[in-house]
């Protein structure tokens, strides 16, 4: 596959992380290996716990991992690939950063935060800088349009991934092989979606038998979107809420899907608190739950799917910029609702997602109700649609083409 930039290239390549442990956590596919390659020279040190018997070695004796390191004489670049698989290595990391500092740098990937999540597991407190690997956003593409929120970082258009439509992205997602595998990419992701359950729920100890967490998978991804439903799935699957919610916090650990928290209002006695529940990339979602992976779903699927892909992205760029932006929905139980509430240092700006190409001012109700509640901290409202160029719906809400998120 070729080596597009991604964002999290910068910040990984600064020299503010010298010295430190690099984690980056990202489901499969979302490019996790090629940004090792690109991060790694030809003095780095790569072990790949993908490998069994590079695993099997490691997971007998972690302590090879500091007896292999010592004798280099200068800086060393190490790099460990889906450490999750022999959570052990941590502590040998910890040792070698406290021991001798400035000595080693390190950089981590996983694919699963349930083992790391272990009261036993050492997760590196003040020697760890975390970042979130998700699928290709709109920063990453060779586009140039101005953003309507978050603005674009600088990334060399060389190196951009190559544009796609947005009927493309929504039948099969934004996965880097959605970028450059063209028509073939619909098996991959139908062998993703086969490869998950087989592999890491089995491996993750999620389920004694395939069949009941496959028929919950189904039925999650269908669910997709809307606000948690536990009695609902638990009468169509037949499983019960106790294993439902273990299963949807597997779903979270593995990195497949997210759960979007309603918007922390001071009215909150008037709000909804089910959380929705999204996967993190359409494609992903439309393979699991079955669907034809052909642009005719779009007749019927399109908005939903269209408002997945706009909290999909949201939800990326949010987790690339850290700890001060957050994303969350508003729905009262009067009827008002928003989409997604996108907090950040500056602003709050509520953001709903429509399918149509000609929006309309009522489209912009339920966003001047959440301006007229939260006016001390909300300025403006987007609509995000598929109208050709902006258009100014109300003094304060604003249509803007999809690709101008």
């Amino acid at each position: 596959m070729p080596q597009y930039d991604r964002y999290l290239l910068a910040p990984l390549r600064s020299r503010a992380s010298r010295g430190k442990a690099r984690f980056i956590l990202g489901a499969r596919q979302t490019g996790k290996s090629t940004i090792f390659r690109m991060l790694s020279g030809p003095r780095d040190v790569l072990f790949d716990l993908q490998e069994r018997p590079e695993r099997m070695r490691l997971a007998r004796d972690p302590e090879l991992l500091t007896r292999s390191l010592l004798p280099a004489a200068r800086h060393r670049h190490v790099l460990i690939d889906e450490v999750q698989r022999v959570p052990e290595l941590l502590d040998e990391v910890q040792l070698l950063l406290d021991r001798y500092p400035g000595r080693f740098t390190f950089t981590l990937t996983g694919s699963s935060a349930r083992r790391l999540r272990r009261r036993d597991v050492n997760l590196l407190p003040g020697r760890v800088h975390r970042f979130a690997l998700g699928p290709v956003c709109a920063w990453e593409l060779a586009q140039r349009e101005s953003f309507a929120v978050l603005p674009r970082p600088r990334l060399r258009a060389a190196n951009a991934f190559p544009h796609r439509s947005l009927e493309e992205r929504l039948v099969f997602g934004s996965l880097p092989g959605a970028f450059v595998e063209g028509s073939g990419f619909a098996r991959t992701l139908q062998s993703y979606a086969e490869a998950y359950v087989e592999e890491e729920v089995l491996r993750e100890a999620a389920a004694r038998s395939i069949g009941p967490y496959g028929r919950f998978l189904e039925l999650a991804a269908v669910e997709s979107g809307r606000p948690i439903n536990l009695t609902r799935i638990s009468q169509e699957a037949g499983i019960a809420l106790s294993t439902l919610r273990q299963f949807y916090s597997v779903l979270e650990d593995t990195l497949v899907g997210f759960a979007l928290p309603p918007f922390a209002g001071s009215d909150k006695a008037r709000l909804l608190k089910t959380p929705r529940f999204f996967f993190f990339d359409v494609g992903v979602r439309n393979a699991l739950a079955r669907l034809p992976l052909d642009e005719r779903m779009l007749a019927t699927e399109g908005g939903g799917l269209f408002e997945q892909w706009v909290a999909c992205e949201l939800r990326t760029r949010a987790a690339y910029l850290g700890s001060g932006y957050r994303l969350s929905f508003w729905r009262t139980v009067d009827g008002a609702e928003v989409d997604f509430v996108l907090e950040t240092p500056k602003e709050t700006i509520p953001i709903e997602a429509k399918y149509t190409t000609n929006p309309r001012p009522a489209d912009a109700r339920g966003l001047e109700s959440f301006l007229s509640r939260y006016g001390n901290r909300a300025r403006r409202g987007l609509l995000v649609c598929r109208a050709p160029r902006a258009q100014q719906l109300t003094p304060r809400v604003r249509a803007v083409p999809w690709n101008e998120l």
